[in-house]
């Protein structure tokens, strides 16, 4: 029995290969995050961040696509199509004359009916002799008519030209073959610019779902931040699309009104606009765009901020030199106030990534918490 234990060493190699999992290798993002995106920054519950950031995209897709459909019905809204008007307008020369003129094509009226009904008469007993005629006549005759060549000097008539067979084809078609028949014959002259080939709904769909499964053209996707509680989600703007900073306001604002749940797993999304690396000179040299755009130096109305700062996984950097860093930057029209301050700067730092953004109305939005904006107000 012993000498069979020992035959066997690598069974009991395998098992425990089977049981010890430092053994496994470890799973690391295939998209970290990294300096230079722009997105959303969003806390969730720990262990939930792929679940909250599949929530966070589709809540983002919903909010970014009614504040697009807002804003295209309000620019359509804005200019109306301008409208021929069908108002009739009459002269006070016209009045005195209107009675003879009514009078006048009344007696014409009744002279042209005599005219129809006596021109229908005639062609009615023409149509008839013509008939008995070829009654009467042989079948011989009929082919000899039919095969008989029009000699070459003979000019046609004016009924017998294209022409007049184009203008009374075109007549007893009605107006939609005239325009059937113009249209051919400009394509053909090359007048007008031949249609481009639509491609049918199968092709569309396929090219559609081939798009959203590259995840370098998705809009949104998810970054690995590495931190547990935390999710990234980057947005690849494109021109005329709002900025992160509107749809999150957006998106606040609705939900404050509302009081609508959105998300299972989401705690507090904020937007960011500009991110760096963690240092002194790329910070100030990366804010310097989003300090443009929102604190002017030539203003008539100076802003009251504030710079909300909060650290992860990174303790190695001074909380200090960091908000002297970004508070410096801001002109000095503009004033610092902590307690009311009508526009934020938020400055999130992830390991050795700075994310940076801009928020209005903090504090009246409940810090931009999703689950405290949703839930109903307790009573006192």
């Amino acid at each position: 029995m012993a000498t069979d234990d020992n035959s066997n060493p690598t069974n009991s190699n395998k098992k425990r290969k089977n049981y010890l999992p430092q053994y496994r290798p470890v799973k690391k993002g295939a998209y970290p995050l990294r300096a230079g995106v722009e997105g959303f920054f969003i806390t969730c519950d720990g262990g939930r961040e792929h679940q909250a950031a599949n929530e966070a995209i589709s809540v983002i897709e919903s909010f970014y696509e009614e504040l697009v459909d807002d804003a295209e019905s309000k620019f359509e809204h804005a200019e109306p199509p301008k409208k021929p008007s069908n108002k009739i307008t009459k002269f006070a020369s016209d009045s005195s004359g209107s009675d003879n003129d009514d009078d006048d094509d009344d007696k014409d009226s009744n002279k042209d009916d005599a005219k129809d009904k006596n021109n229908l008469e005639t062609r009615e007993d023409k149509n008839q002799s013509a008939v008995a005629s070829t009654d009467n006549g042989n079948d011989e005759s009929r082919l000899e008519t039919e095969n008989a060549v029009p000699p070459q000097n003979q000019t046609p008539t004016e009924e017998e030209k294209p022409e007049h067979r184009d203008t009374k084809e075109a007549e007893t078609l009605g107006p939609q073959a005239k325009r059937q028949c113009t249209d051919a014959d400009a394509a053909n002259s090359g007048s007008l610019p031949k249609k481009v080939e639509t491609k049918s709904v199968d092709k569309l769909i396929e090219a559609e779902l081939a798009e959203l499964g590259d995840k370098s053209k998705r809009r949104f996707c998810k970054l690995d931040t590495g931190c547990n509680g935390v999710v990234f989600i980057q947005m690849r703007k494109k021109e005329g699309d709002p900025s992160p900073k509107d749809i999150v306001h957006h998106m606040m604002t609705s939900l404050a009104v509302t009081k609508k749940h959105v998300s299972r797993f989401l705690l507090r999304l904020l937007p960011v606009e500009v991110s760096c690396y963690t240092s002194d000179d790329e910070i100030r040299r990366a804010i310097k765009p989003v300090i443009e755009k929102y604190f002017p130096i030539e203003t008539e109305k100076p802003r009251k901020f504030s710079v909300l700062y909060d650290a992860r996984a990174n303790t190695g950097i001074n909380r200090t030199k960091v908000i002297d860093a970004v508070a410096k930057s801001v002109p000095s029209v503009h004033k610092v106030d902590l307690a009311n301050p009508d526009i934020s700067i938020m400055v999130q730092i992830v390991k050795t990534v700075c994310l940076i953004g801009v928020v209005e109305k903090y504090k009246e939005l409940a810090k931009y918490n999703l689950r405290q904006l949703s839930s109903p107000l307790k009573e006192q």
